[in-house]
């Protein structure tokens, strides 16, 4: 029986992280590392991406780093092949990267609607597609989707109007089940995390109304604090959860179950 170090132990494992520079997806690269991966951070902006890369490897880290908009084919496919090239491998794949914005249903532009989906929901389809590939032909890879309980639940009235996001959120989670179902004989493992309220740069033009509702709405009385998606992710990214696949683990503080 493997010892837990040995089960969270991620030497000589490869991991893609979209979104990765800074916030949430930051959080979670620095535990995989941590664990001892190698990575590569995705982001659209080199003053975003440079500093984490280089703050990385000034701690011991194997860190590589690139700019790439997740909604474009040929990018996505030059992401993964570059990773490839540069560590020999891709083990895990965490879609991180995402973008809302706020308008009610009713009067939502149709270009801004296409540009959430195509980013949180195709985006993250694309890195799929191109790291499934490459984890078809290894057999094995493990693929985690940052989702979100917006895809779990509805905002009441008064709240945020985030329809395209929900939409999004509610997207991916299946998109996840659909491919741990077709995948998982192939030894590739498909889960996803859905977090709660976390202050980030996403969430921190509404942060006033909106962490005041969360703290109201979870039975923990707080938001999310950071550090708190690190251990899930390495949890579901490492050998501790190899029977676990197609599920959406809710982070929230409890907010989904009342």
């Amino acid at each position: 029986m493997p010892t837990l170090k040995e089960l969270f132990d991620l030497s000589g494992k490869t991991a893609l992280v979209t979104g990765g520079s800074r916030g949430l997806g930051e959080e979670m690269a620095e535990g995989l590392a941590e664990a001892g991966a190698s990575l590569m951070l995705l982001a659209r902006r080199e003053q975003w991406l440079t500093p984490t890369v280089e703050g990385f490897r000034a701690r011991g880290f194997r860190c590589e780093g690139a700019i790439c908009d997740v909604s474009n084919p040929d990018e996505v496919e030059s992401a993964v092949k570059r990773t490839v090239e540069s560590f020999g491998r891709l083990d895990i794949l965490i879609n991180n990267a995402g973008v809302t914005w706020g308008a009610p249903a009713e009067n939502m532009p149709l270009d801004k609607w296409k540009m959430v989906m195509d980013i949180n929901l195709t985006g993250a389809f694309l890195f799929c597609q191109a790291a499934g590939r490459v984890m078809l032909k290894q057999g094995s890879g493990n693929i985690i989707n940052v989702a979100s309980i917006a895809g779990l639940i509805g905002t009441l009235e008064d709240g945020q109007h985030i329809s395209g996001y929900v939409a999004s959120k509610a997207g991916l989670i299946g998109l996840t089940r659909e491919l741990a179902a077709k995948w998982g004989r192939h030894g590739i493992r498909v889960n996803a995390i859905a977090p709660g309220f976390f202050p980030s740069r996403m969430t921190e033009r509404i942060l006033d109304i909106a962490e005041a509702q969360a703290k109201a709405m979870a039975p923990l009385g707080r938001v999310g604090r950071e550090g708190e998606l690190k251990g899930v992710a390495l949890f579901l990214a490492s050998d501790a959860s190899n029977y676990i696949t197609g599920q959406a683990i809710v982070v929230d503080g409890g907010t989904t179950i009342v």
